[in-house]
């Protein structure tokens, strides 16, 4: 009897964790219901290596690199021989543009066509950013939203919204492609950024402190797709 007890218990706690609530609110900061999340997404334990390889793996390549010195084949001059290799008490030199000559090539320096692309498999990348919006989740810096809609695109209305969510500082949100309007409106706030949720990255993810998802039903669908593509 105190057997089936436990493996019922053990069964409850099972459905507890399989099925995620979390409080769904309106633009205007109000409680409009709970929301079941997908467990894939948002009950993942922290992986601190793999998120560590994948953001230092597409920082590298978003890198854009602009500083760029000759090396001692591509400054001008230094074609003749400086004096004779021998005879002069003088070291030994064959060329003016050296690098440990003033006015030489520059030897190891920085070159602007390096390339810093780091290949990153899409499993992997996908896999990370469920590991931070878990992450988030559990600290409490995500908030989903049923829409963000206005009447207008002015900054006004992004001001609004924001004092509805007294917590927000610095969020991403992200949204659907329905909601072209809210881009514009939030297009003057240095804090905010916003983009779809297609494009949802781990390094964006991580650079704000809150994550606002909008319409988050259709949201689940498109990122439970990034892994089963």
């Amino acid at each position: 009897m105190e057997a089936q007890f436990l493996d019922e218990r053990e069964l409850l706690l099972k459905l507890k964790d399989k099925y995620m609530e979390a409080q769904l609110y309106t633009q205007e900061g109000k409680e409009k219901g709970k929301l079941t999340l997908p467990e894939s997404i948002f009950a993942l334990p922290w992986n601190a290596d793999l998120v560590h390889q994948v953001v230092t793996s597409e920082e590298s390549s978003r890198r854009d690199p602009i500083a760029h010195t000759k090396t001692r084949g591509e400054v001008r001059g230094g074609g003749k021989k400086p004096w004779q290799q021998k005879g002069t008490g003088r070291a030994r030199h064959g060329s003016i543009r050296s690098p440990i000559w003033v006015g030489g090539g520059v030897a190891h320096g920085p070159r602007n066509d390096k390339n810093f692309n780091r290949k990153v498999n899409r499993k992997m990348k996908a896999k990370a950013l469920y590991t931070i919006l878990s992450k988030k989740f559990k600290d409490g810096e995500v908030i989903f939203i049923d829409s963000l809609s206005f009447a207008e695109p002015k900054t006004k209305h992004g001001k609004a919204f924001l004092e509805n969510f007294k917590q927000i500082k610095k969020a991403y949100i992200a949204t659907s492609t329905a909601e072209k309007d809210a881009k514009r409106v939030f297009s003057n706030f240095g804090n905010i950024e916003i983009s779809d949720v297609r494009n949802l990255h781990p390094v964006d993810v991580l650079r704000y402190k809150y994550l606002v998802i909008t319409n988050p039903e259709e949201a689940f669908k498109t990122l439970e797709a990034k892994m089963s593509k």
